[in-house]
């Protein structure tokens, strides 16, 4: 096996790391209304407004030099409170007020496996031997089933979910993938029609992480330089948001910033590798998941990798977010991959391959790498999402419904894999 290039160290995703700024949701068309409370109450005014932009492409530094910023198709702001105006918001919203929640604004994490900082380095030999030692009990309870692999015609996930016999290719289609960027100089992608917006302060959208890059090869790419084919919607626009730093972390604000951008320039799915282990789901994200199925945009996301005991986190754990549980080769879930909780929508939807995934990284780290993480498993989702998408013309709530009814039942828990492994139309 050779040497896997080196990469940065990913953030550990936490459930507690916040800000000091709040989320506001407002109560469905009360946006306006909700604005003039927050200026009575708490003295807000002269918020940035993502429609001020265009695109709706809001500059996060007019969020930091204002205090906040409003996003309108979201329905949602975010704001910098005194104790004491949080108090008087919190006093004067009652079951009528225009905002629904007031939340911490939190730290999100791309998704490391959670097993040791080598989880960037692909699949060294630490983190497979630590891996299959974690899964012989549970594959041997379970019994052999079909196992897949890499070759030089494609990798192993697009034969599990049956890319490779299928004629879609996402043509048409828009699939934002909210990450770490995208090396917008990667040779696989000439051609391409690529829409990039960075939402990190002083940070441009050019990956130097390395797990935008990965998660967006797989969704959209197409094949490497040997002609192996490792991505699925390899005709759909790209559309690619930086919303998590070079260092693998981002706030809550930059990423429902690309949310709006998203939705606004009329993607039909986002695809977010990202989350954190806060277990309770976050009434924000909800909202905001529940407002992109009515404007036809499906937002499918990484279900956590701290597994099997841990729960999945946010964004994943919101009912109106999919969120993506991780199996192996041999289409056993993956040890690292969350388990459903016990909260509203806190249970994983969907499974897809997430181990020994390779994907394109930037040039500079070494243009191919294979990555572990239900990271992995959620843009194979995306892209499916996309053919699907191109197939049916469904969009929303209807491509969430038949992205579900067309999953493969495995032979394992529904709260490890949920409706099981996603194939193509």
């Amino acid at each position: 096996m050779s040497e896997q290039p080196s990469f940065p160290i990913p953030a550990t995703a936490r459930g507690d790391e916040t800000t000091g700024r709040y989320i506001v949701t407002f109560r469905d068309d009360a946006v306006r209304e909700g604005l003039d409370l927050l200026s009575d109450q708490a003295g807000i005014t002269g918020l940035a407004n993502a429609t001020d932009f265009p695109e709706s492409a809001l500059d996060l530094s007019q969020l930091e030099a204002s205090g906040g910023a409003v996003f309108p198709t979201l329905g949602v702001a975010v704001v910098s409170l005194e104790e004491g105006a949080f108090s008087s918001i919190l006093t004067s919203a009652g079951e009528d007020s225009a905002i629904l929640a007031i939340e911490p604004e939190r730290t999100f994490y791309a998704i490391g496996d959670g097993l040791s900082v080598d989880y960037l380095r692909g699949y060294r030999d630490a983190v497979n031997n630590l891996y299959d030692k974690a899964t012989t009990t549970e594959v041997a309870a379970i019994g052999a089933q079909e196992c897949f692999s890499d070759d030089i015609e494609s990798t192993w996930g697009l034969k599990a979910t049956k890319v490779m016999n299928s004629v879609l290719t996402g043509n048409g289609m828009k699939v934002a993938v909210l990450d770490t960027g995208m090396d917008l100089l990667h040779p696989d992608f000439v051609g391409r029609s690529i829409v990039s917006k960075s939402f990190v302060p002083g940070e441009d959208v050019q990956d130097g992480n390395g797990h935008g890059t990965h998660c967006i090869g797989t969704a959209c790419g197409f094949k490497d330089l040997n002609g192996r084919r490792y991505g699925i919607a390899y005709e759909s626009t790209i559309y690619v948001g930086k919303v998590l730093s070079n260092a693998g972390s981002g706030a809550s604000g930059w990423i429902l910033a690309a949310m709006e951008w998203a939705i606004v320039n009329g993607c039909q799915v986002i695809s977010m590798s990202l989350g954190n282990e806060t277990p309770t789901p976050s009434t924000a994200y909800e909202t905001v998941g529940r407002r992109a199925l009515e404007n036809g945009c499906l937002i499918v996301a990484a279900a956590g990798n701290n597994g099997p005991t841990g729960r999945v986190g946010q964004p994943a754990n919101s009912p109106s977010i999919m969120a993506v549980a991780a199996v192996d080769k041999c289409l056993q879930v993956a040890t690292f991959s969350a388990t459903s909780g016990g909260s509203l929508g806190a249970k994983v939807n969907i499974a897809a391959p997430g181990v020994e995934v390779y994907s394109s990284v930037p040039v500079n780290i070494g243009r191919y790498a294979a990555f572990n993480g239900t990271s992995m498993a959620t843009p194979h989702v995306a892209g499916l999402a996309a053919l699907y998408a191109q197939w049916t013309g469904k969009r929303g709530s209807q491509l969430w419904q038949l992205l579900t009814s067309r999953a493969v039942a495995l032979p394992l828990p529904n709260a490890r894999v949920g409706s099981g492994l996603l194939q193509a139309p």
